[in-house]
């Protein structure tokens, strides 16, 4: 073999390998520009459908809107989405203050036509809604209905096994084992007792009924949960105080409620609600 075809091979591979580079290159190239206009065409939607949920919902601000399922480019060639994720902070509803509404728009219709020219109307066949009620506006409520101030309302979720330790360790009544945990809240908050300032522990039952949040006290004591039972007079006195109905009015986009449940650090009322219009010629709430 000659010394010229020895020396070829370095320089034929560094081609090849320099062609492969490029090649690479340009894939990557395409790659980014084809994410880029992706995310441009889900940005123009979710743009749209912002302004149009803070006029339907009456806001200051564009709320935050997400469009679910990638790749969007396809969606938005199609006008059809599966799921877009709406969350608007600081909402007044009713009696409340502030609010957080997060919505699940689902088999949305909203051409990439109207989107860019308009007249523009967004079609949504379902909505999943969920009202946060924060700890500050129950307390306000608790303290408004009951004319006793009650400071400092905490909220908290308890599971099966924190009512099991309630009556097994705790001395509560049995009938806390009869409870849904989905439908029992832990909450507490600092009262006047006598002239004292007393922490209070509060396990609940959470009741919806005809749109209307209603927490009744199975179990109260003073200072932590794990305190001892009080004299039944005392617990009937300050189960009346924490006793509450919260009547939100109705929800935004029309959801109907029919869930309500605790978390950490408030309620949630959630619900469901058929097709909905925003846009031209949309209903406002």
């Amino acid at each position: 073999m000659s010394e010229r075809s020895v020396a070829s091979r370095p320089r034929g591979s560094s081609r090849k390998a320099l062609r492969i580079k490029r090649s690479v290159a340009a894939l990557i190239v395409l790659v980014a520009a084809a994410v880029g206009i992706d995310y441009g065409a889900a940005a123009i939607t979710e743009s749209v459908v912002a302004r149009e949920m803070r006029t339907q919902l009456a806001l200051a601000d564009d709320p935050s809107v997400r469009i679910n399922n990638f790749p969007f480019l396809t969606q938005a060639i199609s006008g059809k989405y599966r799921s877009i994720d709406v969350v608007a902070d600081h909402m007044a509803i009713g009696p409340l203050r502030d609010v957080q509404v997060r919505s699940q728009l689902r088999d949305v219709a909203a051409p990439l036509s109207q989107m860019l020219e308009g007249p523009r109307t967004v079609t949504v066949r379902e909505v999943e809604g969920t009202a946060r009620i924060g700890a500050p506006d129950v307390e306000r409520l608790i303290s408004n209905s009951s004319g006793i101030a009650v400071d400092k309302v905490y909220i908290d979720r308890i599971d099966a096994d924190g009512l099991e330790r309630a009556v097994d360790e705790d001395g509560a009544d049995p009938a806390l084992l009869k409870l849904d945990p989905a439908n029992a809240v832990r909450l507490g908050g600092t009262v006047d007792v006598l002239g004292q300032e007393q922490q209070v522990a509060v396990i609940a039952e959470l009741q919806l009924a005809d749109g209307r949040a209603q927490i009744t006290p199975r179990d109260v004591r003073l200072g932590d949960s794990d305190a001892d039972p009080l004299p039944v007079a005392l617990q009937r006195t300050l189960s009346r105080i924490f006793t509450l109905t919260l009547d939100p009015g109705s929800l935004p986009l029309q959801v109907t409620p029919t869930t309500l449940r605790a978390t950490s650090g408030g309620l949630e009322i959630s619900g469901l609600t058929g097709r909905l219009v925003l846009g031209a010629g949309a209903p406002t709430s």
